[in-house]
Protein backbone atom coordinates (compact mmCIF):
# COMPACT_ATOMS: atom_id res chain seq x y z
CA UNK A 1 0.00 0.00 0.00
CA UNK A 2 1.60 3.58 -0.71
CA UNK A 3 1.62 5.86 2.16
CA UNK A 4 -0.99 7.95 2.20
CA UNK A 5 -0.14 12.18 3.77
CA UNK A 6 -2.40 13.64 5.66
CA UNK A 7 -4.53 12.61 9.04
CA UNK A 8 -4.11 8.79 9.67
CA UNK A 9 -7.88 9.70 10.50
CA UNK A 10 -10.71 12.09 9.50
CA UNK A 11 -14.18 12.34 11.39
CA UNK A 12 -16.11 14.68 9.69
CA UNK A 13 -19.87 15.51 10.76
CA UNK A 14 -20.52 12.58 12.82
CA UNK A 15 -23.67 11.68 13.70
CA UNK A 16 -25.44 8.98 15.44
CA UNK A 17 -29.30 9.07 16.26
CA UNK A 18 -30.85 6.05 18.27
CA UNK A 19 -34.64 5.56 17.32
CA UNK A 20 -37.47 5.12 20.37
CA UNK A 21 -39.43 2.71 19.75
CA UNK A 22 -42.82 2.50 21.60
CA UNK A 23 -46.13 0.45 21.51
CA UNK A 24 -46.46 -2.55 20.39
CA UNK A 25 -46.32 -1.85 16.47
CA UNK A 26 -42.44 -0.45 17.89
CA UNK A 27 -43.50 2.67 16.14
CA UNK A 28 -41.02 5.94 16.68
CA UNK A 29 -41.87 7.83 19.09
CA UNK A 30 -38.69 9.76 19.20
CA UNK A 31 -34.86 9.99 18.73
CA UNK A 32 -31.50 10.12 21.55
CA UNK A 33 -28.78 12.26 19.65
CA UNK A 34 -25.58 10.34 21.60
CA UNK A 35 -23.73 12.21 18.97
CA UNK A 36 -24.47 15.41 16.99
CA UNK A 37 -22.03 16.43 14.13
CA UNK A 38 -18.81 15.47 15.89
CA UNK A 39 -15.12 16.59 13.71
CA UNK A 40 -11.21 16.02 14.46
CA UNK A 41 -8.67 14.90 12.78
CA UNK A 42 -5.89 12.41 13.99
CA UNK A 43 -2.17 12.59 12.83
CA UNK A 44 0.08 9.55 12.47
CA UNK A 45 2.30 9.43 15.94
CA UNK A 46 -0.20 11.69 17.80
CA UNK A 47 -2.20 10.72 20.91
CA UNK A 48 -5.73 11.73 20.76
CA UNK A 49 -8.31 12.14 23.70
CA UNK A 50 -11.78 12.20 23.34
CA UNK A 51 -13.24 13.74 26.92
CA UNK A 52 -16.62 14.12 28.20
CA UNK A 53 -19.05 13.83 30.49
CA UNK A 54 -20.67 10.38 31.37
CA UNK A 55 -23.11 9.47 28.45
CA UNK A 56 -21.99 12.60 26.19
CA UNK A 57 -21.13 10.05 23.30
CA UNK A 58 -17.46 9.18 23.55
CA UNK A 59 -18.05 5.33 23.21
CA UNK A 60 -20.61 6.09 20.60
CA UNK A 61 -18.27 8.33 18.54
CA UNK A 62 -15.68 4.88 18.76
CA UNK A 63 -18.36 2.46 18.27
CA UNK A 64 -18.91 4.69 14.81
CA UNK A 65 -15.59 5.00 13.69
CA UNK A 66 -14.97 1.41 13.62
CA UNK A 67 -18.64 0.74 12.20
CA UNK A 68 -19.47 -1.29 15.14
CA UNK A 69 -22.36 1.13 15.08
CA UNK A 70 -23.38 2.57 11.73
CA UNK A 71 -23.59 5.89 11.81
CA UNK A 72 -26.40 7.99 11.12
CA UNK A 73 -24.15 10.19 8.54
CA UNK A 74 -21.04 12.03 8.47
CA UNK A 75 -17.52 10.65 6.48
CA UNK A 76 -14.94 8.43 8.65
CA UNK A 77 -11.50 8.01 6.57
CA UNK A 78 -8.82 5.76 7.62
CA UNK A 79 -5.69 6.15 5.79
CA UNK A 80 -7.66 8.12 3.32
CA UNK A 81 -9.99 5.56 2.51
CA UNK A 82 -13.73 6.17 3.23
CA UNK A 83 -15.29 3.31 5.46
CA UNK A 84 -18.45 3.40 4.88
CA UNK A 85 -17.50 2.23 1.61
CA UNK A 86 -16.37 -0.81 3.08
CA UNK A 87 -18.31 -4.16 3.70
CA UNK A 88 -17.67 -7.77 4.62
CA UNK A 89 -13.79 -8.59 4.19
CA UNK A 90 -13.04 -5.36 3.24
CA UNK A 91 -14.09 -3.92 6.51
CA UNK A 92 -12.37 -6.83 8.49
CA UNK A 93 -9.35 -6.13 6.98
CA UNK A 94 -9.19 -2.62 7.57
CA UNK A 95 -10.36 -3.13 11.40
CA UNK A 96 -6.99 -5.24 12.11
CA UNK A 97 -5.57 -1.65 11.89
CA UNK A 98 -8.06 0.10 13.99
CA UNK A 99 -9.17 -0.98 17.64
CA UNK A 100 -10.78 -0.08 20.55
CA UNK A 101 -9.70 -0.82 24.35
CA UNK A 102 -12.43 -0.71 26.87
CA UNK A 103 -12.59 1.60 29.83
CA UNK A 104 -13.95 -1.58 31.64
CA UNK A 105 -11.66 -4.26 31.11
CA UNK A 106 -12.99 -7.01 33.17
CA UNK A 107 -16.55 -6.34 31.43
CA UNK A 108 -14.38 -6.55 28.26
CA UNK A 109 -12.65 -9.76 28.52
CA UNK A 110 -13.81 -13.26 28.47
CA UNK A 111 -13.86 -14.52 32.35
CA UNK A 112 -13.88 -17.89 30.57
CA UNK A 113 -10.56 -17.72 28.65
CA UNK A 114 -7.08 -17.29 30.18
CA UNK A 115 -5.25 -14.25 28.94
CA UNK A 116 -3.04 -15.94 26.25
CA UNK A 117 -6.22 -17.27 24.11
CA UNK A 118 -7.68 -13.70 24.95
CA UNK A 119 -4.62 -11.86 23.40
CA UNK A 120 -3.67 -14.51 20.66
CA UNK A 121 -7.75 -14.36 19.29
CA UNK A 122 -7.00 -11.66 17.11
CA UNK A 123 -3.87 -13.15 15.70
CA UNK A 124 -6.35 -16.40 14.94
CA UNK A 125 -8.89 -14.11 13.61
CA UNK A 126 -6.89 -12.59 11.32
CA UNK A 127 -4.42 -15.26 10.47
CA UNK A 128 -1.84 -13.73 11.40
CA UNK A 129 1.65 -16.33 11.46
CA UNK A 130 2.02 -19.98 11.77
CA UNK A 131 0.63 -21.35 15.71
CA UNK A 132 4.09 -21.45 17.54
CA UNK A 133 4.92 -17.68 16.08
CA UNK A 134 1.33 -16.41 18.03
CA UNK A 135 2.26 -17.61 20.97
CA UNK A 136 5.63 -16.22 20.77
CA UNK A 137 3.91 -12.92 19.98
CA UNK A 138 1.54 -13.17 22.63
CA UNK A 139 4.84 -13.24 25.05
CA UNK A 140 6.64 -10.37 23.64
CA UNK A 141 3.19 -8.47 23.45
CA UNK A 142 2.58 -9.16 27.23
CA UNK A 143 5.95 -8.37 27.99
CA UNK A 144 5.48 -4.85 26.24
CA UNK A 145 2.74 -4.38 28.24
CA UNK A 146 3.93 -4.98 31.39
CA UNK A 147 3.50 -8.83 32.27
CA UNK A 148 5.02 -11.54 33.33
CA UNK A 149 4.73 -14.55 30.30
CA UNK A 150 3.39 -16.34 32.82
CA UNK A 151 0.24 -14.31 33.21
CA UNK A 152 -0.80 -15.99 29.71
CA UNK A 153 -1.94 -18.62 32.04
CA UNK A 154 -4.36 -16.84 34.40
CA UNK A 155 -7.84 -15.88 34.17
CA UNK A 156 -8.90 -11.92 34.34
CA UNK A 157 -10.21 -12.20 37.82
CA UNK A 158 -6.75 -13.19 38.94
CA UNK A 159 -5.42 -9.83 37.86
CA UNK A 160 -5.73 -6.69 39.51
CA UNK A 161 -7.83 -3.97 37.42
CA UNK A 162 -4.36 -2.27 35.86
CA UNK A 163 -3.04 -5.77 35.41
CA UNK A 164 -6.25 -6.46 33.34
CA UNK A 165 -6.39 -3.00 31.34
CA UNK A 166 -2.90 -4.28 30.08
CA UNK A 167 -4.13 -7.31 28.80
CA UNK A 168 -6.87 -5.28 26.53
CA UNK A 169 -3.89 -2.89 25.13
CA UNK A 170 -2.17 -6.44 24.50
CA UNK A 171 -5.30 -7.42 22.89
CA UNK A 172 -5.43 -4.35 21.28
CA UNK A 173 -1.36 -4.45 20.09
CA UNK A 174 -2.07 -7.95 18.94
Amino acid sequence: MIPVLGPLLEVRDLVKHFPIQRGFLRRQAGTVRAVDGVSFDVQRGETFGLVGESGSGKSTVARAILHLEAPTSGSVRFEGEELAALSGEALRRRRRHMQMIFQDPFASLNPRMRVGPIVREPLDIHGIGEPEEREKRVAEILGRVGLEPRSAGRYAHELSGGQRQRVGIARALA
